[in-house]
């Protein structure tokens, strides 16, 4: 089967083996499937390993067959892949054998995926498959971090730099479903526009000055994924005992923080990866509640999933970028 592969140290469209449903699992017939930052990390911690691996997280589809012992679902199901691996009760950290589907395990950049079916969802029915395609990694991502971790209730103020990236849009959605307040950044005037659009309140330029712009507004909750870039700037503006919350570091991982600072604030500290089973189901009926549908910036052929990686490496997206599989 046709799959985008990294092996030897390249990336590359590639043939593989056609996967085979073991017991309790299901083969999925992938219809789209989702990139996310995460998968342009992937060629360099493989180096050029020979074993050939079929990259992505995000993906849906139609359950092509059942192995055995599987009942909860049935063959013609549409289905959202959860790349969550096995973690499934919500948890202050996941287990131990908690991993991210597509490395080490084949992922959803292929025509089919042999996956537990324990680790697939029905697809909302109000979404189309490129909105089920990029909804599970990074719209569980942004749940978590914004109501698990970050408590996010009616009236709270959040602050997310950084708003076009995928889990931002989400984000802002999921933050105005619940009636909270919220402030964004972007470099990008466009991205700024299309934030507001989305339901943010305000929409900062990332090189301005924040506090002189809010005029001395203090924030409950700030959702960090930018790293050494804004971090401290954030910080500045979280009042006297709020929260964050931190999720990823599209810049440099380290940042120098001033502790005194810190502790007479009483500022609270969260880091956050993915969620567990449980929090996605949540998200998901979350997302039907309201009507939520996912932000898709472009679509790419998987014959074009090269271009789709550079697309994002430049970040050039507002919202999620989806791999059409399927045609």
């Amino acid at each position: 089967m046709k799959a985008f592969i990294h092996e030897l140290g390249q990336l590359k469209i590639g043939d593989m083996k056609e996967p085979v449903a073991a017991s309790g699992e299901v083969v999925v017939a992938i219809q789209t499937a989702g990139l996310n930052r995460r998968d342009l990390y992937i060629p360099g911690r493989r180096g050029n390993e020979a074993q050939a691996l079929t990259l992505g997280s995000d993906g849906a589809g139609i359950i092509e067959s059942v192995g055995a012992g599987v009942t909860a679902f049935a063959v013609g199901d549409e289905v959202m892949i959860n790349p969550s691996l096995r973690w499934f009760e919500n948890s202050d950290a996941p287990p131990a054998e908690f991993d991210i589907l597509g490395m080490p395990d084949n992922g959803t950049f292929a025509e089919k995926i042999a996956i537990s079916a324990e680790q697939i969802e029905r697809k909302p029915t109000h979404l189309s498959w490129e909105e089920a395609a990029v909804l599970s990694l990074a719209g569980l991502t942004g749940y978590r971090a914004l109501f698990t971790k970050g408590g996010l209730k009616a009236g709270d103020t959040v602050f997310i730099p950084g708003a076009g990236s995928g889990v931002a849009t989400y984000l802002i959605s999921f933050a105005k479903n619940v009636g909270a307040r919220v402030i964004v950044t972007s470099r990008s005037e466009a991205k700024r526009k299309q934030a507001l659009d989305l339901g943010a309140d305000i929409a900062l330029d990332t090189n301005g000055d924040w506090n002189k712009e809010l005029e001395g507004e203090t924030i409950d909750l700030v959702i960090e994924s930018v790293g050494r870039a804004t971090f401290n700037r954030s910080l500045s503006l979280l009042k006297k005992g709020g929260r964050i919350v931190i999720f990823g570091a599209t810049t440099d991982d380290t940042v120098d923080l001033d502790l005194r600072a810190f502790f007479y604030g009483q500022y609270q500290l969260f880091g956050s990866t993915l969620g567990s089973r449980e929090e996605l189901r949540d998200m998901i009926a979350h997302v039907e509640k309201y009507g939520t549908h996912p932000i898709v910036d472009k679509v790419f052929n998987l014959d074009e999933a090269a271009e789709a990686f550079d697309y994002i490496e430049e970040s050039k997206q507002f919202g999620k970028v989806v791999l059409q599989v399927t045609k």
